[in-house]
């Protein structure tokens, strides 16, 4: 038997969850809200009104509703946990590949990553930072999240495509409370039939370590 659900918190959750995929520019209109949960305008006031409270969520003096300040709290205590996990995970993947592997986060409309870990035992390796961001819709790990989106956990790959002579291949986190893709990246090819299993399956394996659950 299912458990039971607060269907008030299940709504709150599920109007950050819209706020926090939409363009931090524009927002989402108090319609899209209502029209996302299937309930009134009321209602929805309610639950903005809520979250606004906590810092949570802001309503803009156009109406639309923007991510607030009060989820750095949570994101920076999420930040520890996601490293300890990823970073076992992608030293396999990294040494099994020879490529350095990363787990990348959406921040808005942009795809950062958070985690990198380079292989121990390469010559040459592609260096790539912590923290670098690019637009969502460029890149391996961008798409592989725009796949997700659309319902695909199947890996993508890249050419050059961020950086000159470089080879992307990733695949997206199972959908859960973290949107995102682990990658890999290198100097030599990346063919996605053949590397996209290990990467799909470290992928896997950071989702169940932070208890995503599928949907």
């Amino acid at each position: 038997m299912a458990p039971e659900l607060s269907q008030t918190l299940d709504r709150g959750l599920r109007v950050l969850t819209l706020v926090a995929r939409a363009d931090p520019n524009r927002g989402v209109t108090m319609t899209q809200i209502a029209d996302e949960l299937g309930v009134g305008r009321t209602i929805a006031y309610r639950l903005v009104a809520t979250l606004e409270a906590h810092a949570l969520v802001v309503r803009r003096p156009d109406g639309r509703v923007t991510l607030g300040l009060g989820v750095a709290r949570f994101a920076g205590a999420l930040g520890p946990l996601v490293r300890d996990v990823a970073t076992p995970v992608l030293r396999r993947l990294a040494d099994e590949l020879g490529a350095t592997t990363h787990l990348t986060l959406v921040e808005g409309s942009e795809a950062v990553a958070v985690v990198v870990v380079e292989p121990s035992w390469t010559d040459y390796h592609v260096a790539y930072r912590t923290g670098s961001r690019h637009p969502i819709g460029r890149g391996a790990a961008g798409l592989a999240i725009l796949a997700g989106r659309e319902g695909s956990l199947d890996p993508v790959g890249t050419h050059g495509e961020l950086q000159p002579g470089a080879h992307g291949v990733a695949a997206a986190l199972p959908p859960g409370a973290v949107e995102g893709s682990v990658g890999a990246v290198a100097l030599h090819e990346l063919p996605v039939d053949e590397v996209g299993p290990s990467v799909a399956r470290a992928a896997q394996a950071i989702a169940d370590a932070l208890r995503l659950p599928e949907a």
